[in-house]
């Protein structure tokens, strides 16, 4: 099973990527509220948003999913209570992202109504279900 460590690297590899932008991205909102709705700084943040999360989320997020789901299946540890938790932790990562491509959509039609605080609050989200999900994937508590 050569292949699985390469699969795993390629794993870690995608969930950085896909943290990265997912904490990123919410950061940009909190600046970009503060954007005059048609002002060139709003115009530059919706480039900046809709290439992050098409050229860099989503790609990195559809990679984590097929290569977490290879690992697990290879590891047979579809019915480890610690899995099915982490599954779970991993799905609501994974609404985050799609809320976070809703509200980028709201700022590129100009019709955001969500605040500076509203974001700020919204970037704890992915700090929480990440820290939880590595002690689920590195301790196995259960």
């Amino acid at each position: 099973m050569a292949y699985y460590d390469w699969i795993k690297a390629l794993h870690v590899i995608s969930v950085i990527a896909w943290m990265a932008g997912i904490f990123y991205l919410p950061r940009l909102f909190v600046y970009h509220t503060s954007a005059a709705v048609g002002s060139d700084k709003s115009e530059t943040f919706k480039v900046m948003e809709a290439k992050l999360l098409r050229m860099i989320m989503n790609p990195a997020m559809i990679l984590t999913w097929i290569t977490g789901l290879t690992i697990v299946r290879l590891g047979g540890w579809e019915q480890q209570p610690w899995f099915m938790a982490k599954f779970v932790l991993v799905i609501a990562m994974s609404v985050f992202h799609m809320w976070l491509a809703s509200c980028r959509k709201a700022f590129a039609a100009d019709r955001n109504s969500r605040s500076e605080r509203a974001f700020r609050l919204a970037n704890e989200i992915p700090t929480v279900l990440m820290v939880l999900i590595v002690i689920l994937v590195v301790v196995k508590p259960f």
